[in-house]
């Protein structure tokens, strides 16, 4: 069968797919639509036209190489019977590490005296430490105690020694270590907030002007998750008028990031390019993880990571509309 890949992949996952016998290709010249209306599964990086099983009316699986799933129609999936899967925990330790150096970065301005020293000299550089500060006994706030929230509380807590507050949905016990706060406690008690939430009708625009008015002079928010769970327009009035330390974003409302964007001309944030999940080791992890679950779906099981299950009877349905049966995959 043949998979579409909206973006590259690791070859380690490629070669999954190859392995159980499947065409592996990437738009190329054809383009993005030419190639989904011949799939039957498709490997997503990128997001997916709304109307996706219209354009794609062969595809058995929509699987995410990665944990959010915002850039999948699920509904349209679901309605249609295209099961969706994700690989939730593969790129945990890579985003919480980078938690760690945003705020490592906040802390100590490593990059800014390098910079300094080699621009304007020893003295003006070493001048930076006048405002640095230890991560012990701060406290980090994380919105999102799932995998990556988990790890998270982990290493800063464990290893950093600070105060850990945790906000999720669900009464469920928190992990070792992490205190269960209301949204307004975090909000006013943390000194950085993570955000480490996906991206649905509750959390779109959590991070709202009320909430950011409770920070702390000094906290920095650092977003991990999605643009939209953050009121850009508030968190930038907030910035500008120096209400809270600064931000640290990895994820915009719209990406990339227009280059005349008012936030690239701040002082008080850390800019980077949606890479918080993007190290060698969680790439090839997400890239063999989606790729198992395609290879599983296509073979007529249920995926480990199952979005939609209530897609289920659809997809066996649509499965024998388009003349494939768990015994034709195998064969």
């Amino acid at each position: 069968m043949l998979v579409a890949l909206t973006d590259p992949i690791d070859p380690a996952g490629e070669a999954v797919l190859r392995a159980a016998g499947h065409e592996v290709q990437l738009p190329g010249r054809e383009g993005q639509d030419a190639l989904l209306a011949r799939a039957q599964a498709v490997v997503v990086r990128r997001k997916l036209p709304d109307d996706l099983s219209a354009r794609a009316p062969h595809l058995l699986a929509a699987v995410r190489q990665g944990v959010g799933v915002d850039m999948i129609p699920v509904e349209d999936c679901t309605a249609h019977g295209v099961l969706v899967a994700n690989v939730p925990g593969a790129n945990a330790d890579s985003v919480a590490e980078f938690a760690i150096a945003q705020m490592l970065a906040v802390a100590r301005r490593a990059e800014t005296m390098h910079e300094e020293l080699l621009a304007k000299g020893w003295d003006i550089a070493r001048s930076r430490s006048a405002a640095a500060f230890e991560l012990r006994g701060r406290t980090l706030g994380i919105i999102g105690v799932g995998a990556i929230g988990t790890r998270l509380a982990e290493i800063a807590g464990t290893g950093f020694r600070m105060r850990v507050l945790g906000h999720r949905r669900g009464s469920g016990a928190m992990p070792p270590g992490v205190e269960r706060a209301e949204l307004e406690t975090l909000f006013a008690e943390s000194d950085f907030i993570a955000l480490a939430c996906p991206l649905t009708s509750e959390t779109r625009g959590l991070v709202s002007a009320p909430r950011i008015a409770r920070m702390k002079p000094s906290a920095w928010l650092l977003n991990l998750a999605r643009g939209p769970v953050v009121d850009g327009a508030a968190l930038l009035d907030a910035l500008r008028a120096g209400r809270i330390g600064g931000a640290a974003l990895d994820v915009y409302d719209e990406q990339p990031l227009a280059p005349d964007h008012p936030l690239r001309a701040l002082p008080n944030v850390i800019l980077t390019p949606h890479v918080a999940g993007l190290s060698a080791e969680a790439v090839e992890r997400m890239s063999t993880g989606a790729a198992e679950e395609v290879v599983r779906i296509l073979a007529g099981d249920r995926p480990c990571s199952f979005i939609n299950p209530e897609a289920w009877e659809a997809s066996r349905a649509r499965r024998a509309a388009l003349g494939h049966t768990a015994e034709e995959a195998a064969a």
